[in-house]
């Protein structure tokens, strides 16, 4: 069993691991509980990775103790567990506190897909972009939390100078045509996507208008993270992120994630090529230069 990155990804390891291990150990929850020396509650707790108390390595070494599990897939957890708090984002006041799971996936996954038909994805946008999207959106936020947040999202997109991740985004026409902070902002902006499909860790897909209905049917913008381990299936991670108002919902149940992973392998399909994508940003982006 490998160690992952810190957070939350760290989090869903310990929980999906420790659920594993119980099975493999034929033992129900309260079993487990019981033979750990814990309360049902807190056996619950560790395998609910959205669980936002703090986890402790004295705990995780009596429930996979009380799994059988052997030395090393002991010491694999506790490793996770001395990780949950490690991460630039933990307590960054200019991330939501519902926004630290995603973070912390990114940092963790090697792959990043993305449906958008609103506005261009955080891990894409230019700091002008960002700095009039998060103007439009926090009416009432000051100058200055709006500074640390656009900051924040940069920060963020240091995650996409891995080799390792992969990131596919597929952006409807609409969200290349919305106006967002005027068309100086927007020739700028489309060009920094020309320069990022250009990365070999990068492929943008247009959806265009004339496309029409597609496999995302009704839906919004969605993200799918993960990390795909054949060798150690426990070492495996994904999640798909909603993003909703006011907060993110998160869906690792197993029906969910490969409904929204099917939706993106076809509206993969349905979108431009990445040639003519690229074509299309080049001639949006000329609108925009006028």
């Amino acid at each position: 069993m490998a160690t992952t990155s810190a957070g939350s990804a760290a989090r869903l390891q310990i929980a999906r691991s420790l659920v594993a291990l119980r099975e493999r150990a034929g033992l129900s929850q309260g079993d487990l509980a019981k033979q750990a020396g814990c309360s049902r509650q807190t056996a619950s707790r560790y395998e609910t990775w959205q669980e936002r108390s703090r986890l402790t390595v004295p705990m995780i070494r009596s429930l996979a103790g009380a799994c059988a599990a052997t030395a090393e897939e002991i010491e694999a957890l506790a490793d996770l567990v001395r990780a949950q708090d490690e991460g630039w984002w933990v307590d960054d006041p200019a991330i939501p506190e519902w926004m630290d799971p995603l973070v912390s996936f990114e940092t963790a996954a090697t792959y990043v897909d993305i449906y958008a038909n609103a506005l261009v994805p955080g891990l894409l946008q230019t700091p002008a972009y960002a700095l009039a999207s998060y103007s439009a959106s926090e009416v009432r936020a000051v100058q200055e939390e709006i500074d640390r947040r656009v900051e924040a999202r940069m920060r963020r997109q240091n995650t996409l100078t891995r080799t390792d991740l992969h990131l596919w985004a597929i952006l409807t026409e609409s969200v290349l045509r919305c106006e967002v902070g005027g068309p100086a902002v927007m020739a700028e902006q489309i060009a920094h996507l020309e320069e990022m499909a250009a990365r070999p860790n990068v492929t943008i897909q247009v959806l265009p208008h004339d496309a029409g209905a597609s496999a995302a049917g009704s839906s919004g913008h969605f993200s799918i993270v993960g990390r795909d381990d054949e060798r150690d299936p426990l070492n495996s991670m994904a999640v798909t992120y909603l993003e909703l108002a006011t907060r993110g919902l998160y869906l690792d149940d197993p029906d969910d994630l490969h409904a929204y992973k099917l939706t993106h392998v076809y509206l993969r399909s349905q979108a431009q090529d990445t040639t003519r994508s690229l074509e299309t940003l080049t001639a949006v982006r000329q609108e925009f230069s006028k």
